[in-house]
Protein backbone atom coordinates (compact mmCIF):
# COMPACT_ATOMS: atom_id res chain seq x y z
CA UNK A 1 0.00 0.00 0.00
CA UNK A 2 1.13 3.62 -1.19
CA UNK A 3 2.15 5.86 1.82
CA UNK A 4 -0.31 8.69 1.97
CA UNK A 5 -0.83 12.20 3.91
CA UNK A 6 -1.13 12.35 7.45
CA UNK A 7 -5.22 13.89 7.19
CA UNK A 8 -5.32 17.52 8.37
CA UNK A 9 -5.14 18.00 12.31
CA UNK A 10 -3.63 14.66 13.02
CA UNK A 11 -0.86 12.89 12.40
CA UNK A 12 1.14 10.33 10.46
CA UNK A 13 1.46 7.77 13.32
CA UNK A 14 -2.52 8.44 14.24
CA UNK A 15 -3.35 8.18 10.00
CA UNK A 16 -1.50 4.57 10.13
CA UNK A 17 -2.90 3.47 12.93
CA UNK A 18 -6.39 4.37 11.64
CA UNK A 19 -5.52 2.78 8.38
CA UNK A 20 -4.28 -0.70 10.42
CA UNK A 21 -7.65 -0.52 12.31
CA UNK A 22 -9.74 -0.76 9.45
CA UNK A 23 -8.34 -4.53 7.78
CA UNK A 24 -9.02 -4.95 4.29
CA UNK A 25 -9.81 -8.17 2.94
CA UNK A 26 -7.59 -10.08 0.16
CA UNK A 27 -9.72 -8.69 -2.52
CA UNK A 28 -9.97 -5.16 -1.42
CA UNK A 29 -5.96 -5.50 -1.74
CA UNK A 30 -5.82 -6.43 -4.82
CA UNK A 31 -8.45 -3.69 -6.03
CA UNK A 32 -5.94 -1.42 -4.20
CA UNK A 33 -3.15 -2.58 -5.96
CA UNK A 34 -5.18 -2.53 -9.29
CA UNK A 35 -6.18 1.63 -8.85
CA UNK A 36 -3.05 2.10 -7.75
CA UNK A 37 -1.61 1.81 -11.46
CA UNK A 38 -4.46 3.95 -13.08
CA UNK A 39 -4.93 7.06 -14.07
CA UNK A 40 -7.90 9.25 -11.82
CA UNK A 41 -8.13 9.66 -7.90
CA UNK A 42 -6.44 7.74 -5.79
CA UNK A 43 -8.38 5.02 -4.12
CA UNK A 44 -10.09 5.43 -1.07
CA UNK A 45 -7.84 4.80 1.98
CA UNK A 46 -8.65 1.86 4.15
CA UNK A 47 -10.14 4.62 7.14
CA UNK A 48 -12.17 6.59 4.20
CA UNK A 49 -14.05 2.84 3.38
CA UNK A 50 -14.47 1.46 6.83
CA UNK A 51 -15.95 5.20 7.65
CA UNK A 52 -18.60 4.06 4.41
CA UNK A 53 -19.13 0.94 5.54
CA UNK A 54 -20.21 2.74 9.27
CA UNK A 55 -22.28 4.70 7.48
CA UNK A 56 -23.73 2.85 5.39
CA UNK A 57 -24.74 0.26 7.83
CA UNK A 58 -25.89 3.08 10.53
CA UNK A 59 -28.62 4.01 7.24
CA UNK A 60 -29.54 0.13 7.02
CA UNK A 61 -28.42 1.30 3.59
CA UNK A 62 -30.34 -0.96 0.07
CA UNK A 63 -29.75 1.75 -2.23
CA UNK A 64 -26.75 3.54 -2.90
CA UNK A 65 -25.04 6.06 -5.75
CA UNK A 66 -21.12 6.03 -6.42
CA UNK A 67 -20.44 9.14 -8.54
CA UNK A 68 -16.84 7.33 -9.49
CA UNK A 69 -16.44 3.84 -9.42
CA UNK A 70 -13.38 4.35 -7.76
CA UNK A 71 -11.94 0.61 -9.14
CA UNK A 72 -14.49 -0.77 -7.01
CA UNK A 73 -12.67 -1.07 -3.92
CA UNK A 74 -15.11 1.97 -2.59
CA UNK A 75 -17.65 -0.08 -3.24
CA UNK A 76 -16.47 -2.85 -1.91
CA UNK A 77 -16.29 -1.30 1.69
CA UNK A 78 -20.31 0.31 1.01
CA UNK A 79 -21.31 -3.36 0.16
CA UNK A 80 -20.03 -4.57 3.35
CA UNK A 81 -21.82 -2.08 5.16
CA UNK A 82 -25.14 -2.16 3.34
CA UNK A 83 -27.49 -4.57 3.71
CA UNK A 84 -27.78 -8.29 2.17
CA UNK A 85 -30.30 -7.15 -0.30
CA UNK A 86 -28.82 -3.93 -1.21
CA UNK A 87 -28.05 -2.47 -4.63
CA UNK A 88 -24.80 -0.32 -5.07
CA UNK A 89 -25.20 1.64 -8.31
CA UNK A 90 -21.60 3.19 -9.89
CA UNK A 91 -20.74 5.19 -12.47
CA UNK A 92 -17.78 6.66 -14.13
CA UNK A 93 -16.82 8.03 -17.09
CA UNK A 94 -13.16 6.40 -17.68
CA UNK A 95 -13.84 2.55 -18.54
CA UNK A 96 -10.36 1.88 -16.85
CA UNK A 97 -11.68 2.42 -13.79
CA UNK A 98 -14.76 0.99 -14.80
CA UNK A 99 -13.13 -2.24 -15.97
CA UNK A 100 -11.26 -2.36 -12.12
CA UNK A 101 -14.44 -1.99 -10.65
CA UNK A 102 -16.14 -4.96 -12.46
CA UNK A 103 -12.75 -7.27 -11.86
CA UNK A 104 -13.00 -6.34 -7.91
CA UNK A 105 -16.51 -6.96 -7.68
CA UNK A 106 -15.99 -10.46 -9.47
CA UNK A 107 -12.95 -11.45 -7.25
CA UNK A 108 -15.16 -10.66 -4.16
CA UNK A 109 -17.46 -13.09 -5.87
CA UNK A 110 -20.55 -9.70 -5.23
CA UNK A 111 -23.71 -11.26 -6.67
CA UNK A 112 -24.26 -9.24 -10.36
CA UNK A 113 -27.68 -7.99 -9.13
CA UNK A 114 -26.24 -6.28 -5.98
CA UNK A 115 -24.05 -4.07 -8.18
CA UNK A 116 -24.86 -2.12 -11.48
CA UNK A 117 -22.00 -0.67 -13.20
CA UNK A 118 -22.57 1.96 -15.78
CA UNK A 119 -20.41 4.04 -18.18
CA UNK A 120 -21.24 7.89 -18.10
CA UNK A 121 -20.95 11.02 -16.89
CA UNK A 122 -23.26 12.84 -14.00
CA UNK A 123 -24.94 14.76 -16.34
CA UNK A 124 -25.55 11.56 -18.79
CA UNK A 125 -26.75 8.93 -15.82
CA UNK A 126 -28.74 11.42 -13.58
CA UNK A 127 -31.57 12.06 -15.07
CA UNK A 128 -31.94 8.24 -15.62
CA UNK A 129 -31.60 8.03 -11.19
CA UNK A 130 -34.87 8.54 -9.30
CA UNK A 131 -34.86 11.76 -6.83
CA UNK A 132 -34.72 10.69 -3.08
CA UNK A 133 -35.07 7.46 -3.91
CA UNK A 134 -31.34 6.87 -2.13
CA UNK A 135 -29.92 5.97 1.10
CA UNK A 136 -26.46 7.23 0.44
CA UNK A 137 -25.05 9.02 -2.29
CA UNK A 138 -20.56 8.88 -2.40
CA UNK A 139 -18.85 11.09 -4.85
CA UNK A 140 -15.26 9.37 -5.08
CA UNK A 141 -14.65 11.01 -8.67
CA UNK A 142 -12.74 14.36 -9.23
CA UNK A 143 -14.87 17.15 -7.81
CA UNK A 144 -14.50 18.51 -11.30
CA UNK A 145 -16.74 16.00 -12.65
CA UNK A 146 -19.62 16.42 -10.24
CA UNK A 147 -19.33 20.09 -8.90
CA UNK A 148 -22.22 21.40 -11.29
CA UNK A 149 -24.21 18.78 -10.79
CA UNK A 150 -24.67 19.14 -7.13
CA UNK A 151 -27.64 20.37 -6.80
CA UNK A 152 -29.43 17.49 -8.47
CA UNK A 153 -27.00 14.98 -6.57
CA UNK A 154 -28.32 15.77 -3.34
CA UNK A 155 -31.43 15.38 -4.76
CA UNK A 156 -31.27 11.59 -4.87
CA UNK A 157 -30.82 11.20 -1.33
CA UNK A 158 -33.98 10.74 0.58
CA UNK A 159 -34.83 12.29 3.93
CA UNK A 160 -32.25 10.85 6.36
CA UNK A 161 -29.81 9.76 4.30
CA UNK A 162 -26.28 10.47 3.77
CA UNK A 163 -24.14 12.36 1.17
CA UNK A 164 -20.52 12.08 1.29
CA UNK A 165 -17.19 13.65 -0.95
CA UNK A 166 -13.95 11.95 -0.63
CA UNK A 167 -10.42 13.64 -1.00
CA UNK A 168 -11.41 17.19 -0.45
CA UNK A 169 -8.13 17.44 2.21
CA UNK A 170 -5.61 16.48 -0.16
CA UNK A 171 -2.54 17.89 -0.14
CA UNK A 172 -3.98 21.13 2.51
CA UNK A 173 -5.21 22.54 -0.73
CA UNK A 174 -8.67 24.02 0.39
CA UNK A 175 -7.39 25.57 3.46
CA UNK A 176 -5.00 27.71 1.31
CA UNK A 177 -6.40 30.59 -0.17
CA UNK A 178 -3.63 31.65 -2.66
CA UNK A 179 -4.72 28.06 -4.18
CA UNK A 180 -6.96 28.32 -7.02
CA UNK A 181 -6.45 25.73 -9.34
CA UNK A 182 -9.60 24.11 -10.94
CA UNK A 183 -9.84 20.88 -8.52
CA UNK A 184 -9.50 23.05 -5.90
CA UNK A 185 -11.52 25.19 -6.53
CA UNK A 186 -14.19 22.90 -7.17
CA UNK A 187 -13.76 21.54 -3.95
CA UNK A 188 -14.37 24.97 -2.21
CA UNK A 189 -17.69 25.22 -3.99
CA UNK A 190 -18.88 22.14 -2.81
CA UNK A 191 -18.17 22.48 0.76
CA UNK A 192 -19.62 25.91 0.95
CA UNK A 193 -22.70 24.61 -1.20
CA UNK A 194 -23.55 21.92 1.40
CA UNK A 195 -22.68 23.42 4.47
CA UNK A 196 -24.73 26.49 4.03
CA UNK A 197 -27.77 23.80 2.73
CA UNK A 198 -29.97 24.70 5.53
CA UNK A 199 -31.76 20.70 4.91
CA UNK A 200 -28.47 19.21 5.57
CA UNK A 201 -26.36 18.67 8.63
CA UNK A 202 -22.74 18.47 7.38
CA UNK A 203 -19.17 17.87 8.98
CA UNK A 204 -16.01 17.32 7.49
CA UNK A 205 -14.27 14.32 9.01
CA UNK A 206 -9.97 14.73 8.87
CA UNK A 207 -9.73 11.26 7.82
CA UNK A 208 -7.49 9.84 4.77
CA UNK A 209 -7.37 13.26 2.35
CA UNK A 210 -10.77 14.57 3.97
CA UNK A 211 -14.40 12.68 3.94
CA UNK A 212 -17.14 15.36 3.86
CA UNK A 213 -20.27 14.17 5.51
CA UNK A 214 -23.74 15.91 5.97
CA UNK A 215 -27.32 13.91 6.31
CA UNK A 216 -30.48 15.37 4.65
CA UNK A 217 -33.00 16.28 7.13
CA UNK A 218 -35.87 17.57 5.68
Amino acid sequence: MSAQPPPAGGTAEGAAYADRFAVETPEMVDARSRVAHLSGPPPVEPAVGAMLAVLAAGAAARSVVSIGSGGGLAGLWLLRGMRPDGVLTALDGDPEQLRAARAAFADAGVPAGRARLIFGTPGEVMPRLSPGAYDMVVCAGPPRDYSEHLPGLLDLVRVGGTFTCHGLLAGGRIADRAVRDPQTVAWREISRTVKEDETLLSAVLPIGTGLLVATKRS
